[in-house]
């Protein structure tokens, strides 16, 4: 209870960390609603198309954790930077970041474009969820460079604290994408029924306005004086004879980002070995887990975003060295987020009911939903906190090996190995092998928090 005292009398830390949480979660709630407000009206259309939807974005799920790593490991530079005022480094970093993040939607974009069939077959056997998902993929794809270069501005504008203009553009296409979806998936205002093509080219528009918007918003700002109009409008020293991107610069932006890109990847390729089981147990396990996960989504956005205002908050302190106050803010949000988690799970087991009601699914389906949602409001806590552990404050402080390591034999040697054993091997009900996945948090919480015990994260990676 003493911890719970010190954060309500430090104003400034509660600011601060209301300042960026409640904007980050208020975009990533926006964005999630979305998810669900698709899922709902897909649903209409049935339980195959719901699967076959849900397994395409699949590919989504990998390359976005995939330029989630490039973001991150960018933005635990960028905050540091941004704590001693660096803008030159920031625009490097930003520069970077977008330059990754176009490479790496190549990878993703070719195939799901020139054999989305066979990027289907990877995640089920099903002739028609391969053909719904192929349809889908093939106008969905085309978004992913678009969101690159969104998410490269995001993580650097957060760092930076600045985190209304997401927010704005994120509001922007939030409206485009839900009105298009009723218009394009139903055939409204003369328009005709495109079903699932039709939700693929909503998202596709969307994320157009979306990136549009916030090059519009941040390019606009002239203002010299209050760090983004530093950012965007820098002007070099023209004495500084040393090259954009330089030897030292690339290094120390690649140690730092190369293993939270390694992370990202390898932890949301394991994820995605679970969608393959799941894909193997029927349309009916698939819509379950489609339908759980949407909803973990909207529940988690506050967590995510005290794990976000985390981030930033501890890597501005660390890149100006006040690193005391960096260990004082790391037990602050960890008192936090306990709290908020036990609440959260509260909210899961009361809501669960009504959410379930809102999909139009057979009750073998809602029974499945109704036991993983159980199952996941238990495990809310343990999963927040080694969120707020691997991806806030080992991060923060530039500790993205140990963060890698957790990650990565959590999944592949743990989880994925559960998932096979109780949904093909076993064949056990879907609810039971979500269950056996979730042990893999247990150890992560354990290894985590014995690791930032350590201190090895509270350094300045940028002196």
């Amino acid at each position: 209870m003493n911890r719970y005292k010190i954060i309500m009398q430090d104003k400034t830390f509660l600011r601060k960390a209301l300042m960026i949480t409640v904007p980050v979660a208020l975009q990533n709630l926006l964005n999630n609603v979305l998810n669900l407000v698709d899922t709902l009206m897909i649903g209409q259309l049935g339980e195959t198309t719901v699967a076959a939807i849900g397994l395409a974005n699949k590919v989504f799920f990998v390359y976005s954790l995939l330029l989630f790593g490039i973001c991150s490991g960018s933005g635990i530079l960028a905050a540091q930077y941004w704590g001693k005022r660096d803008f030159y480094n920031i625009r490097r970093v930003l520069s970077i970041a977008i330059l990754l993040g176009l490479g790496a939607s190549s990878i993703f974009l070719l195939p799901s474009l020139f054999c989305p069939e066979v990027v289907m077959k990877i995640f089920t056997p099903q002739a028609a969820t391969i053909s719904i998902g192929a349809d889908y993929l093939t106008i969905v794809a085309l978004s992913y460079p678009i969101t690159a270069v969104t998410m490269a501005y995001v993580s650097v504008l957060r760092s930076m604290n600045y985190v209304k203009i997401p927010v704005i553009m994120t509001s922007i296409s939030i409206l485009v994408n839900a009105i298009l979806n009723y218009i394009l998936i139903f055939g409204k205002l003369g328009f005709p029924v495109m079903g699932v093509k039709g939700a693929a080219l909503a998202t596709l528009i969307a994320r157009i306005v979306e990136c549009s918007s916030l090059l519009i918003l941040v390019h606009r700002n002239k203002v010299a004086d209050d760090g983004l109009g530093d950012l965007v409008h820098y002007k070099r020293d023209p004495k500084d004879k040393d090259r954009y991107f330089n030897k030292p610069f690339l290094m120390k932006f690649f140690l730092t980002a190369s293993p939270v890109i390694a992370n990202e990847f390898m932890w949301g390729l394991g994820v995605t070995m679970y969608s393959l089981v799941y894909g193997r147990m029927g349309d009916a396990a698939t819509a379950a887990v489609t339908i759980t996960n949407t909803v973990e989504q909207v529940i988690l956005v506050f967590f995510f975003g005290v794990c976000s205002a985390a981030s930033v908050i501890l890597g501005n302190e660390l890149g100006a060295n006040e690193l005391e106050k960096a260990e004082e803010y790391a037990k602050n949000f960890i008192a936090i987020q306990f709290l908020l988690t036990l609440l959260g799970s509260l909210l899961t087991l009361l809501i669960k009911e009504p959410i379930i009601n809102l999909f139009a699914v057979s009750e073998t389906v809602a029974n499945y939903i109704r036991i993983c949602l159980t199952v996941f409001a238990i495990a809310i806590p343990i999963r927040m906190q080694n969120a707020l552990f691997i991806v806030a404050i080992l991060r923060s402080g530039g500790d993205t090996k140990a963060a890698l390591l957790l990650d990565v034999t959590a999944v592949w040697l743990i989880g994925i190995p559960m998932a096979v054993l109780g949904g093909l091997i076993l064949d056990l009900p879907v609810f039971l092998v979500y269950s056996m996945i979730l042990v893999e948090e247990v150890y992560k919480l354990i290894f985590s928090f014995r690791r930032y015990k350590q201190k090895r994260w509270l350094r300045n990676i940028v002196a």
